[in-house]
């Protein structure tokens, strides 16, 4: 059964939590998906993970939309997520719609994503009115990080908390499907999520919020020296695809791969003929 907003507002109504997991690629988006995953996020993190930017102010329209279609064509029941870039909606509205549009044609993506409150409320809006599902992001928000002064938790003091506050009203009061609470204090993730209606997809944000959401490099320990304090490694792939690729190259060198068993075969009798030949 394909994942929709409705399914999100389901979660919510019945306490059952959502998990949420970022893709890239058609490979690891059909495997997600083919294990149950409820949504997948096309998240801009790809310019760390999959690009190698130093950060996600660099990804562009065209990668999110490259990357998005890939994952749809991987993807058949998951509700996917994809991120609206740095600078495709800040613009003005009408940028905000426009692009907003080409990642649902495009990118074939179920709903985007987009950081801010208060002072998106009417880009959310425009986009929602074009029959476009948002998803909110509020606290850390990563395309601010030079506004923010860097990456740093959100929400700590009164002021702050009730920004949080006003900002994730402002998100649900636009018509957006749900909110990402991004390096937020959990109780206060908590209490956020008990204030609206739409589900909160928390990431760094505790265990109150509706559902969880995470980089899958991250969490599957491919992420390198990247350790933030919100991911728990579930597996180490990392460690695991080095032994891998070690073990090859070793094979290789040693000549004992490829072994018999995964060659093919042709009569001698070919070889022989073709050793009469110039």
């Amino acid at each position: 059964m394909k994942n929709t907003v409705n399914t999100l507002k389901e979660a919510k109504e019945q306490g059952r939590k959502i998990s949420m997991i970022t893709a890239y690629d058609y490979t690891a988006a059909k495997l997600f998906d083919e294990i149950g995953i409820e949504c997948i996020l096309v998240g801009d993190s790809l310019g760390n993970v999959v690009l190698g930017y130093e950060d996600t102010l660099s990804v562009t329209m065209e990668d999110m939309i490259h990357h998005s279609a890939a994952v749809a064509r991987g993807a058949k029941n998951a509700f996917i997520v994809t991120d609206m870039p740095f600078m495709s909606y800040q613009t003005s509205v009408y940028d905000a719609v426009y692009n907003a549009g080409r990642i649902i044609k495009e990118g074939r993506a179920d709903a985007v994503k987009l950081e801010g409150g208060v002072g998106f409320k009417d880009h959310i809006s425009a986009i929602v009115k074009a029959s476009i599902p948002v998803v909110g992001h509020i606290g850390l928000t990563p395309q601010s990080v030079n506004a923010l002064g860097g990456m740093k938790v959100q929400g700590r003091n009164i002021e702050d908390a009730k920004r949080l506050l006003a900002d994730i009203k402002a998100v649900e009061e636009s018509g957006a499907c749900a909110v990402v609470l991004e390096c937020v204090p959990a109780k206060l993730a908590e209490f956020l999520t008990s204030k609206v209606s739409i589900p909160t997809i928390g990431i760094g944000a505790g265990a109150g919020c509706d559902g969880q959401v995470l980089v899958y490099t991250d969490m599957l320990g491919m992420g390198g020296d990247f350790n933030p304090k919100f991911v728990k490694k579930f597996a180490m792939c990392g460690d695991i695809m080095r032994q891998a690729v070690t073990a090859y190259m070793e094979e290789v060198r040693s000549s004992v791969f490829p072994a018999e068993e995964h060659t093919y075969k042709i009569d001698e009798s070919v070889i022989e003929q073709l050793k009469g030949t110039n």
